[in-house]
């Protein structure tokens, strides 16, 4: 039986879970508070995760009420869009299929929604290559690039235009 996705708008029974898991991989996303997951998910238009704890995402549009500094480099630059802010798979999950299934979820949610545009940003310093290939395989392009944190951290925001 495939692994059941769970909209957390809904079903908060592992969002404590999802916090730890949240910041055991900080390096890749960065840590929240309880309070600042509650918050997210709470104004994210999309937020679904797979029990126990395996993976989560959470995705926002244009007009939803986020103030990520990456959300809103692509609110500047383009009128539409579904921005995915985080995608975390557990250490025990990883290359097990989660995060395409998510991703699958995701562009059917998006297409029920209007969206033809999704968007995101993935580390290029610190490296994260797995999560450029999987973002690559999946159609999404380069659209530009930022430094912060004093030159420490570099993201490329990336674009998947749908038909």
């Amino acid at each position: 039986m495939p692994p059941l996705i769970i909209d957390l708008h809904t079903h908060c029974a592992a969002r404590d879970a999802l916090l730890h898991l949240n910041n055991a991989n900080a390096r890749a996303t960065s840590l929240l508070t309880r309070e600042k997951l509650e918050r997210m998910i709470g104004c994210a238009r999309i937020a679904i995760c797979i029990e126990p704890a395996a993976a989560f995402l959470l995705a926002f549009d244009q007009g939803d009420d986020y103030d990520g500094t990456h959300f809103q480099w692509f609110r500047d630059r383009f009128d539409r869009f579904l921005y995915i802010d985080r995608v975390v798979v557990g250490q025990h999950f990883r290359r097990s299929g989660l995060g395409k299934l998510l991703y699958a979820d995701l562009f059917k949610r998006a297409e029920h929604l209007g969206h033809t545009r999704l968007v995101c940003e993935v580390n290029a310093l610190p490296a994260n290559p797995a999560s450029e290939a999987f973002h690559a395989a999946l159609g999404f392009e380069p659209v530009g690039i930022a430094t912060m944190h004093g030159g420490t951290k570099t993201v490329r925001y990336l674009l998947n235009e749908r038909a």
